[in-house]
């Protein structure tokens, strides 16, 4: 392996493990994220269901979130056999690939590098779709254990309790789509170094554009802060008004 195609993995490396990390801290302190902005609107949601009599459309929501679990892992599976089955094709599946003008690999250590990569990347995002359908799961017993109707005074409780479940549930189906990102982007590498830099820093700008720029976030944050707005309305037209005094 040559220096470049090291440098170019610690890039990967680097973008992969501390993106998420990265991505949490600016959105707890600057704010305006989809994600973040995600999580505010789930929780109203989850405090609007509790005071719902009849709730059959968030159930039919939160199937919805776990049939496309479920759909993601399984497309994930298949795409986990084809890489292995490449990566255990031995020295045929080299030749072949490369015979191919387009590929950079120099020995057939390299080449099983850049396929295990990928699978590497493929199976992480298996996993986060594997824990998002568990979680799922237990939201979804929550939600049928909540007692109807609520009082009012209990709701928030109920309903913070429930986003507390249904958060991490959805963000670890969100970490699971971004393993296609990195997914490819390792993919990349089979196209030279140069390509697998490239690739690599280009599906970080996309999920940050997609995350802060996109049309998507931007009426996200609005829908966030019309929700906010109405909440404090709602608390200062509740709030008791103080006696009077004797004139």
């Amino acid at each position: 392996m040559q220096l470049l195609d090291l440098i170019a993995l610690g890039v990967f490396a680097l973008a992969w493990l501390f993106y998420e990390p990265l991505i949490t801290a600016v959105g707890k302190r600057r704010g305006g994220l989809l994600n973040t902005d995600m999580t505010v609107i789930r929780s109203a949601w989850m405090t609007q269901m509790t005071g719902r009599e009849v709730r059959l459309m968030d159930g039919q929501l939160l199937g919805h979130a776990l049939n496309s679990a479920s759909f993601f892992a399984s497309s994930n599976l298949l795409l986990i056999a084809a890489a292995a089955g490449a990566l255990f094709g031995g020295d045929s599946t080299f030749r072949s690939v490369s015979a191919l003008e387009v590929v950079r690999t120099s020995s057939r250590l390299l080449f099983e590098m850049q396929l295990a990569l990928v699978l590497i990347a493929l199976a992480r995002g298996l996993l986060d779709f594997i824990w998002s359908i568990r979680q799922l799961n237990y939201c979804l017993a929550a939600v049928g254990a909540t007692p109807e109707p609520l009082a009012e005074a209990q709701r928030p409780a109920y309903g913070a309790v429930l986003a507390r479940l249904l958060n991490p549930a959805l963000g670890s189906f969100n970490s699971g789509v971004r393993g296609y990102y990195f997914a490819l982007a390792a993919a990349a590498w089979l196209f030279g170094p140069w390509s697998f830099m490239a690739a690599t820093l280009g599906a970080v700008g996309l999920l940050l554009w997609r995350q802060r720029s996109s049309p998507a976030a931007i009426a996200i944050h609005d829908f966030r802060r019309l929700l906010e707005t109405g909440a404090t309305e709602a608390r200062l037209t509740t709030a008791p008004t103080p006696p009077s005094s004797p004139s």
